[in-house]
């Protein structure tokens, strides 16, 4: 069974982690090629202007297969270095590309978020959780540490105290925990997480296109590079921005007191 599933909606697609029979565990093989693929699908469709993430069934996703760590299979078996490279080039993959989206991301997480879970969702751009979704980094509790990225990500979206109070203790927090401590920015009752993500969705593709991905791509910059270089980054995308025809659209309408009507040129 594939493991993401891809729908577009006019200018916003969905990716659904589609292996509810295991919560929507992560590593067999394969996984990372799949979800690079997907996303890289999306960033080169200049029609898309939003993405929602979310999992089938009753998680977002678990993390990583426990079960085929025992087992020692997919990017869990092998020497040292085969481990290494199963997530250099299998799990990586997977967050890689999903925080590599060009375009603003939403997870719309269903149910339990726990390890890679947890940090997959967090390498989105925006969280709306279920009433009834659950947030762990449990690693430790396995004897691993994030191995996934998520020590990079994880204190830039919570603080370091917080981050560090979710691996150390190991302990899996519950929706209202997790939007006090802005790991979400809302909860809605479950069975209306993904209807509210596509609506958040939809209004954000009502946006000019380019001036989305570049707007994202300055919100990321900004978390690791210097207040100049940025400040010159933001200079060049503002200069590119100007010469749009989306931005004299978004002139005229503000001036004519109407809604504008952005097609991406």
């Amino acid at each position: 069974m594939s493991l993401i599933l891809t729908e577009k909606r006019g200018h916003i697609a969905i990716l659904t982690l589609n292996r509810p029979e295991s919560m929507n565990a992560l590593g067999a093989a394969g996984d990372g090629d799949q979800v690079a693929a997907a996303c890289a699908e999306i960033n080169a469709d200049q029609n898309i202007r939003a993405v929602v993430l979310t999992g089938a069934g009753r998680a977002f996703s678990a993390g990583g297969d426990v079960k085929a760590m025992k087992a020692r299979e997919g990017a869990f078996g092998g020497s040292g270095v085969n481990i290494r490279e199963g997530y250099r080039n299998n799990i990586h993959r997977i967050v890689r590309s999903v925080y590599g989206l060009e375009v603003p991301s939403i997870a719309a997480v269903n149910g339990a978020a726990i390890g890679l879970g947890c940090d997959v969702a967090c390498m989105t751009d925006i969280r709306i959780a279920a009433d009834t979704a659950k947030f762990g980094v449990t690693f430790l509790k396995l004897g691993l540490i994030p191995g996934d990225g998520g020590a990079w990500l994880l204190p830039r979206t919570i603080g370091m105290s917080r981050a560090s109070e979710l691996l150390f203790t190991g302990d899996v927090i519950d929706a209202e925990t997790a939007e006090k401590w802005g790991l979400v920015s809302k909860v809605v009752p479950a069975d209306t997480v993904l209807d509210a993500a596509i609506a958040m969705a939809e209004k954000i593709a009502q946006q000019p296109p380019h001036s989305l991905r570049l707007g994202k791509a300055l919100l990321k910059h900004g978390q690791s590079t210097s207040y100049d270089t940025l400040m010159e980054m933001s200079a060049a995308a503002q200069a590119i921005s100007h010469l749009t025809d989306d931005h004299m659209e978004g002139v005229e309408a503000l001036l004519e007191k109407r809604p504008a009507v952005f097609k991406g040129r």
